[in-house]
């Protein structure tokens, strides 16, 4: 019988027929594969929609790069204005990269009512706001009209304030907006309601309305060429620090820059240990794979001694047999990732459709686990957990260049 029909006859038989005590490791083996697959998948798809996520919030409603006055003012008001004629205003051309800029002002106030009050940030922005970055947001009504040539009371208000003041759609309410001087009156502004959105980033949500800048030009007694500051919007997030320095040097020297990453570092400090979580998991969940694996071929090669020893008087060497072995371990590997990948697609294909697992916003700054799909990192992680797993179980295969033929065909 030629030897390598031989062995291609018992790589068949191993890798499609187990029996005996094998068995219910083979199985065991391959869901803990497969539970491995599925944790790595989630892991990364749910860590790296929470940092997309969060980005685009705090990048709807900040820009990336905020164009500001040197001042020692560490509030969300603009106190100081700054001319609106700029060279880098309303095309920011010297820097490449740059999608969009608006000019905006941010003033504090508050909302009384008969039964409750809450104090809140008014946001003004024109008709060069950035609205296909925050339109996702708007859950009810619409945009404010803003092209009218005098200011208009319409404003969005988010949906947690709505809430808590219990204001609906069409509604109209009076704002509170205190003086630089500390005797006078406040200003009184009447808004309404056309919109209502609801970000689910809670710390933006409680604050933030959104209404005509030239109201607040009108309290600060600025001009129509004077706004609070400048908001920049990136064409790559991952880009952020290179970009915010080139700003830096294109803008006058009276001015401050600062990105995002900078203005809210504690948030950012938590996604970068959020990112640490996912490399620990990964890592974790390929060393139980590989360990239940590496046990499988272990007691593949002790079950098929006999085998080894026939193989190796018929002339086989041990490479070609430790191959046979190999390949059935690849088989396994394939099969767990078969399960693994199966089930935890469809988990996070239920949970990005239908958002089944809801979070609270004051702690994740999300109403429910967000979830980034790409077939890149599901690949990446296919591929690398197949040539990981079968690198590392080289070493066990080496059990067999100690197997003695002689003793091996006696072996029971």
């Amino acid at each position: 019988m030629n030897v390598s029909f031989f062995i291609a006859n018992r790589l068949t038989s191993l890798s499609k027929k187990q029996s005996g005590i094998s068995k219910p490791i083979l199985t065991i083996a391959v869901m803990a594969m497969a539970l491995g697959m599925i944790m790595m998948l989630i892991s990364v798809a749910v860590g790296i929609g929470f940092r997309e996520k969060i980005r685009e919030k705090i990048t709807a409603f900040n820009g990336h790069v905020i164009i500001s006055n040197y001042d020692n003012n560490q509030s969300e008001v603009s106190l100081i204005p700054i001319d609106k004629n700029q060279e880098f205003y309303p095309e920011f051309t010297s820097v490449k990269g740059i999608n969009h800029i608006q000019a905006v002002a941010t003033k504090a106030g508050i909302i009384r009512t008969e039964n409750a009050f809450e104090g809140i940030i008014l946001k003004g922005i024109g008709t060069d706001f950035n609205w296909p970055a925050f339109e996702e947001f708007i859950t009810e009504g619409r945009k404010p009209n803003l092209l009218e040539e005098r200011e208009n009371d319409e404003i969005l208000i988010s949906e947690y304030l709505a809430k808590r003041m219990q204001f609906k759609l069409g509604d109209k309410f009076t704002a509170h907006f205190m003086k630089d001087d500390p005797g006078a009156r406040p200003n009184l502004r009447q808004f309404t309601i056309v919109g209502i959105y609801n970000s689910g980033f809670q710390e933006f949500d409680a604050q933030y309305i959104l209404g005509d800048i030239r109201h607040i030009q009108r309290m600060n007694r600025w001009t129509p060429n004077q706004v609070g500051n400048f908001e920049v919007f990136l064409a790559d997030f991952d880009k952020i620090k290179e970009k915010s320095y080139e700003i830096h040097l294109q803008t006058p020297p009276t001015l401050d820059t600062k990105n995002i990453e900078e203005k809210y570092e504690s948030i950012f400090h938590w996604l970068t240990i959020t990112d640490s979580n996912i490399y620990v998991i990964i890592g974790l969940m390929l060393l139980v794979g590989i360990i239940n694996i590496a046990v499988a071929l272990l007691v593949l090669i002790l079950e098929r001694t006999q085998m080894i020893g026939i193989l190796k008087a018929l002339g086989a060497d041990n490479w070609t047999i430790r191959k046979i072995f190999l390949h059935n371990a690849f088989y396994l590997i394939l099969r767990g990732l078969f399960y693994g990948n199966l089930i935890g697609i469809g988990l996070l294909l239920l949970q990005k459709y239908f958002g089944i697992i809801r979070l609270n916003p004051e702690s994740y700054y999300v109403t429910q686990a967000p979830v980034y799909m790409s077939w890149d990192y599901i690949l990446l992680l296919n591929v690398g957990t197949v040539i990981v797993s079968l690198l590392v179980l080289i070493i066990p295969s080496y059990i067999i260049t100690n197997i003695s033929p002689i003793k091996a065909i006696r072996f029971e």
